[in-house]
Formats: C-alpha cells, structure tokens, sequence
C-alpha cells in the first residue's frame, strides 16, 4: 500500500516568526551601529524576507510517500531525500531547540547538488557541527517536535524494510 503524508506549513508560526525578525531589525536599526549590529541586521532581515516568502508558499513542508521525504521546512531544505540514501534518522537538541537530523550514506550527494551558494553554505556548516547537512525542524509545520518524530520514525522503519 502505498500511503502518501503530507504536513502543511504553519503560516501563523511563520508570520510571528517573520515579525519577530523584522522587529529585531527595526530595534538594532535604533541602536549605535557596530560591526556586530549590522551582521545582525543582515542575518534577521534575510531571515523575515525568508519568512515573507515561505508565507506565500502553497507547496507542504514535509511529505512523506514511498519514495523518500520532500523537506520545505526551512532555508537549507533539499527537497526529496530518498529513502535508500537515508542511512537513520535521530532526534538532536540544539540550545533547546530538537531537530531531526538525517544522517546520509553519501551526504556530499545532496551538498554537491546545490546550487544555491547560502543553502550549500548551510549544509556544509551542518555537515561540520552536526555530522549531516540534513535537519529537519517543526518550527514552521503545523506538527510539533514530538508528532513529527511519531511520524517520521516509523515511515523510516517501514520503508528502509522494503
């Protein structure tokens, strides 16, 4: 049987998370500039433009079928990871945030095949602090961290089986 999930992106989660970074910005734009303000300005208004566009993104965050997992959950997103590439899947706890990290028998598979030079940017630092370039955080789904997980680990089982 082939079932196919998909997990929609959480648009209020977005939006708050978008205003927050435009807030951030419009307060560090009040305060005496240095180096460290602007790199501030620069990381938080890339993250609300982000945040803008994934608003207006009709595509699921996640979508789980046989074939792999097709991730739009966040800025280093690769969309589909196939199954037979996935080696496990574990969840990691980064200054209180979890994450699902999917660790790959070839993870320079999915870095070389990137395009976008901040996206392979990304996934090369993930690849160095997390040992895979692939994370997958609910922040942005309508799911949270522990259905996630209830998903995504039995969909692993099922298919890496077959």
């Amino acid at each position: 049987m082939n079932t196919e999930i998909k997990i929609p992106l959480n648009k209020i989660k977005i939006l708050l998370l978008t205003l927050g970074s435009f807030l951030f910005v419009a307060g560090v734009c009040f305060m005496p500039m240095n180096f460290i303000g602007i790199i501030a300005i620069i990381f938080f208004g890339a993250t609300g433009v982000y945040g803008l566009i994934k608003l207006f993104d009709t595509k699921s965050g996640l979508k789980i079928d046989s074939i792999g997992i097709t991730d739009n959950t966040n800025a280093s997103s690769v969309g589909l990871i196939k199954w037979e590439d996935i080696f496990q899947i574990r969840s990691e706890e980064i200054a209180t945030e979890k994450f699902i990290m999917i660790d790959l028998i070839d993870p320079n598979k999915y870095v070389e095949n990137v395009q976008n030079i901040f996206k392979k940017r990304l996934m090369k630092t993930n690849m160095k602090m997390y040992g895979t370039p692939i994370s997958i955080t609910s922040n942005t789904l309508k799911y949270n961290f522990t259905e996630l997980e209830g998903v995504l680990n039995p969909e692993f089982k099922r298919y890496k089986k077959g």
